[in-house]
């Protein structure tokens, strides 16, 4: 099976938050929203789901807003 070739997306895209009342964090990008305990952990299941869609993260995890 032939690999699609992922377009580029940047780290800034994705928006890493605390979720209130809740343990752990949360990122949006894209239409996607995942959760983690760790802001770093909530990124990494972002670049695995926006992979899905076609897509590559670049870069390192933005600071949690």
């Amino acid at each position: 099976m032939a690999q699609r070739a992922l377009r580029k997306l940047s780290s800034g895209n994705v928006w890493i938050f605390k979720i209130k009342n809740r343990r752990g964090y949360g990122a949006v990008c894209k239409n996607h929203l995942t959760e983690g305990r760790s802001p770093v952990q909530a990124f990494y299941r972002m670049a695995k789901a926006v992979k899905r869609s076609g897509f590559a993260l670049t870069g390192n995890v933005p600071r949690p807003r």
